[in-house]
Parts: C-alpha cells; sequence; structure tokens
C-alpha cells in the first residue's frame, strides 16, 4: 500500500547574508535532502548552530530556502493552504502575560480559523490533555518555564493539524512532564499525526523516534532507525551458564579483536559476523552452556557526539 510523506526535501539550501554591504554568505543548511513518511515521529538531531531550526522555519515558509525543493503532504510549502496541516510549538515562544492560560489557547485558536461554537472546547480538552486544566484562569506570567512548555504544545494542536513541528518540546519540564509528553506524542502518532522533532535530549529523542536524521554544520550526515544508528553490529554480550576455563579464556583475548569476561559475563567485538559460530562451537564443545546473547547497541547521545567530534575535526 503507497503512503504519501509527510515531508519531503530536495537538495533544500539556505545562506544567509553578513558583513558589510552583506557580502558574505553564511551556509546554514547545505543541500538537505529527507523524508519522512506519513505517521512517522521523526527527531533532527544536531549540534547549536547545525541549522535544525533553520529547516524548520524553511518548511513553515517563515524564512525562504535559498534553492532546493520543499514539499509536505505532496504538496509545494509555498501553498498557503499547505500550512494550514501544520502545528508549531517554536523553541523560545512568548505569549502575552495578561492572557490566562485559556485565553492564550482561544487566542491562537482563532488566529487559525476555528469557529467560536469549537474553539472553547477544544481548548478546554487541550487543557486537560496537558495538564494544565487549575491553571486555565492564571495568567501566564505565573507559568514556570514547563508549565509554558505546556501551554505551547496545547497551542500547537489547537488546529488538530496532520504535521506537527516541535522545537525542543520539553525543554525545562520535569521528568514526569516529559514522560506524560512522551505518552501524548505516542498517542497523537497512534492516530496519523506526522511529529517532526527537534531536541536536545536525545534520550528523550530515543525513547519514541521511529527515524532520526543528524545534522552537522548544514550538511545530514547520518539517517536512519534508532536501532539501526545505535547497534554495534559485530558487538556481543553472552551470558554463560559456567565458568569459562582458562585456556579458552586466553584463546580468544588471543583471538578476538575485542575480548572481556566478568561473572560468567562474555563481551566480544568480531571481525566478521561469521566469526560468531566458531566462538559458540568452542564454548559448546568445552561443555558451556548459553543462557542468553544479546547484540550490544550504544546509546544515541554516545553515537551522536563520536559521530559529530568525528566530523569537526575533519
Amino acid at each position: 500500500m503507497y503512503t504519501m510523506n509527510a515531508l519531503q526535501t530536495e537538495n533544500l539550501s539556505k545562506q544567509y547574508r553578513s558583513g558589510a554591504f552583506k557580502k558574505y554568505n553564511i551556509p546554514a543548511l547545505d543541500k538537505v535532502s529527507l523524508e519522512v513518511g506519513e505517521g512517522e515521529i521523526f527527531g533532527l538531531l544536531g549540534p547549536n548552530g547545525a541549522g535544525k531550526t533553520t529547516f524548520i522555519k524553511i518548511m513553515l515558509s517563515i524564512v525562504h530556502a535559498t534553492s532546493g525543493k520543499a514539499e509536505i503532504f505532496g504538496q509545494s510549502i509555498k501553498i498557503r493552504s499547505v500550512r494550514e496541516l501544520c502545528g508549531y510549538l517554536p523553541e523560545n515562544h512568548r505569549y502575552p502575560q495578561f492572557l490566562h492560560g485559556l485565553d492564550t489557547l482561544l487566542f491562537f485558536g482563532r488566529l487559525n480559523g476555528l469557529s467560536e461554537s469549537e474553539l472553547r472546547p477544544r481548548a478546554q480538552t487541550l487543557l486537560e490533555t496537558v495538564g494544565l486544566v487549575q491553571w486555565a484562569k492564571v495568567k501566564t506570567k505565573k507559568y514556570s518555564k514547563g508549565m509554558l512548555q505546556r501551554l505551547g504544545l496545547a497551542q500547537a494542536l489547537m488546529n488538530n493539524p496532520k504535521l506537527l513541528f516541535l522545537d525542543e518540546p520539553t525543554d525545562g519540564v520535569d521528568p514526569v512532564g516529559r514522560k506524560e509528553i512522551r505518552d501524548l506524542l505516542i498517542g497523537l502518532k497512534s492516530q496519523g499525526t506526522t511529529i517532526f522533532l527537534n531536541s536536545h535530549l536525545l534520550s528523550e529523542v530515543e525513547l519514541i523516534s521511529d527515524r532520526v536524521a543528524i545534522l552537522n554544520k548544514g550538511k545530514v550526515i547520518r539517517t536512519g532507525t534508532v536501532a539501526e544508528i545505535t547497534s554495534q553490529k559485530l558487538s556481543y554480550t553472552i551470558q554463560l551458564s559456567s565458568h569459562l576455563p582458562l585456556a579458552l579464556e586466553e584463546r580468544f583475548k588471543s583471538s578476538l579483536p575485542a575480548f572481556s569476561y566478568t561473572d560468567n559475563r562474555l563481551d566480544i567485538s568480531l571481525n566478521d559476523k561469521t566469526d560468531l559460530n566458531p566462538v559458540i562451537d568452542a564454548l559448546r564443545t568445552a561443555g558451556i552452556g548459553i543462557d542468553g546473547m544479546t547484540q550490544q547497541k550504544a546509546s544515541l547521545e554516545d553515537y551522536f557526539i563520536k559521530l559529530v567530534q568525528g566530523e569537526n575535526n575533519k
């Protein structure tokens, strides 16, 4: 069954002009090509200044690309009606401090073109969803940063978007609040909403994203599922049912690229996947049972740091 891409870019580039007479080009994005499937949670990762926020602003026509092509649900982002399908939570959003939480949502709902009959029920439902019902009649100047993030998320959902752009959605939110936001995003995905998020909290992205892209200096340097990116394909942990004989331990040390053994746990690295079979055969020949075997994984944060540092050292 064919599924339309919710978002697609091809060689998307953005250069800012700087200096006297604006004679210098400062690249923000460099030929970025991405595809985000409908109903997917997609994370865009990168260090500060990598171009993540610029990418979202281009997709929403807040700024314009220097070159390249971008589409939302198969239509050019230049078509105004396309933006009606989107919700957006900016990173450093600001709301009028004299407005209550409820009034803020009503205000943004009217900007989104919602009718008066659907405005208030929608706003009340979203305040309940993000845990701000008791603060509905409190002015936003008294909100904490985490509460403002929750209100911002509710604002981004007022028009019931098909594509939700979130820039640092859990910034300033406590661990319980982050869990609630993760659950909310997973629930939105189950209803068919596509979610595109930027976040520096890589552990959060790792928990909910179907796929991620890593952006550095305006360029995409890796795209894939979290499992593809974090799995260390030739490293394994083998839990043994009995003690490893010293002779076999010495044999593994001399023949494997990496080896460690502690408390009946064997951690190994291989040159080739087929090298795993001789290891298992040797254990069985020695009469040692295998209670379990897992492929080792690095955290997304560990992989991200290693990859970006490697790129920056080139």
